[in-house]
């Protein structure tokens, strides 16, 4: 029998690309360049599926342009909200994602961040490669400890939980909102609070891990800011669009928050670039999933999904 004909949008790490090629027919982008919306009409015709990621924007426009031979979308992300549902829904493309491989490598990334940005790692490592740390001090560098502090967790989810594992090893308090109520086994102790008002004023660290929807966009806005703790530190490893980032560059100049990490943003990776002139900010490029294990798992699971998809079995990780 033929192989399925596939497009991928970007490139993919060897071992998946091994893989798929192996079993697909598949066009490639051997140069990793963001495909425009033109280019991938024109690469999808007589093509049978698409593999996209984050950095397409699959939306109506896109998805009621495409060929008629399209009969499946599989996204490289946990994240769906670059694909416009409705209009796949629409046209009868199943639509699938890679959930659960990813869970572990973001909570290590938010972990890291919740230490650069309570120890300055920034500031400290710029200081030693630019030769302006002159001697030991008592007072030099100070930053936050973390050790006992209290950690408020916005989206309780599967990397929610694994943050609040990691952090019970720096004997914190945990503190989390989600739309359900965990189960004691899973809550471990946690303090639940219903409305997520509540979980800011006692967040001395506040580690954002909800998805993106309409109604988290710009969640955490100036009003909310003001309900944190003095001196309390913003880690976001989920989405950019949940952070209004006026109001969070404004609170880190003003000296509301002592600092932020941060690992996506708004509008990535044209993030606001006065984040880049502020030192109590730590800054990762989207590097959350960023391991060969991580990122080879989920290939692997997108492609678990196609060939299911081909195979006339039910999709692993459907999304619509």
């Amino acid at each position: 029998m033929a192989k399925p004909k596939l497009l991928v949008t970007r490139r993919l790490p060897p071992a998946v690309t091994e893989r798929l090629t192996a079993t697909y027919d598949a066009v490639t982008n051997a140069d990793d360049h963001i495909m425009s919306a033109d280019e991938v009409i024109e690469k999808a015709q007589g093509k049978d599926a698409l593999l996209v990621t984050p950095a397409d924007k699959v939306n109506a426009a896109l998805i009621e342009r495409l060929p008629a031979s399209v009969k499946m979308i599989a996204t490289f992300s946990v994240g769906y909200e670059h694909i416009d549902l409705e209009a796949a829904k629409k046209r009868g493309y199943p639509v699938s994602n890679t959930p659960d491989v990813l869970t572990d490598a973001t909570a290590d990334i938010t972990l890291l961040l919740m230490l650069g940005a309570a120890r300055r790692a920034y500031e400290g490592e710029r200081a030693v490669r630019e030769a302006s740390w002159k001697s030991w001090s008592t007072t030099y560098m100070l930053g936050i400890h973390m050790t006992g502090k209290r950690l408020g967790i916005f989206g309780m989810g599967r990397i929610g939980q694994a943050v609040a594992k990691r952090a019970r090893a720096f004997d914190m308090e945990i503190h989390y909102s989600n739309r359900n109520r965990l189960s004691p086994d899973l809550e471990q102790g946690a303090t639940f609070h219903a409305d997520p008002e509540a979980l800011l004023g006692v967040s001395d660290f506040f580690s954002i891990n909800a998805p993106a929807s309409p109604e988290t966009f710009h969640w955490l806005n100036a009003a909310r800011i003001a309900k944190l703790p003095d001196n309390a530190i913003v880690i976001n490893t989920a989405r950019g669009t949940l952070v209004d980032d006026a109001a969070l560059i404004a609170a880190l100049k003003s000296g509301k928050l002592f600092s932020a990490g941060l690992d996506v943003f708004e509008n990535e990776p044209n993030l606001n670039p006065a984040y880049r002139e502020l030192s109590n900010v730590f800054l990762l490029p989207h590097l959350g999933s960023a391991t060969v294990d991580t990122r080879n798992a989920m290939g692997f699971k997108a492609l678990d999904n196609l060939d299911a998809f081909f195979a006339g079995k039910p999709l692993l990780d459907r999304v619509v």
